[in-house]
């Protein structure tokens, strides 16, 4: 990212590099963590969000089961 664009000055060229690694650190999800942040591992998050994630997804296949049994009921 930091190579495509062009710098004038060492201010612009800092600016760019703390937003990379902010976004790196703070947004960006790492397969490699189990699709969380850095951040969240290294503060101690990654349990929390984890067991969030989870429950989402139960209840968004709950949902989805839901609706497609409704669907299925209109249809005969």
């Amino acid at each position: 990212m930091v190579k495509l664009h062009h710098y004038y000055s060492p201010e612009e060229l800092e600016k760019a590099l703390e937003e990379f690694v902010n976004r790196y650190n703070n947004e960006r999800y790492h397969e490699s963590l189990q699709n969380l942040t850095p951040a969240d591992v290294y503060f101690g998050r990654a349990d929390e969000v984890l067991k969030i994630r989870q429950q989402i997804k139960s209840e968004t296949l709950k949902r989805r089961k839901r609706e497609y049994y409704k669907t299925k009921l209109v249809q005969i």
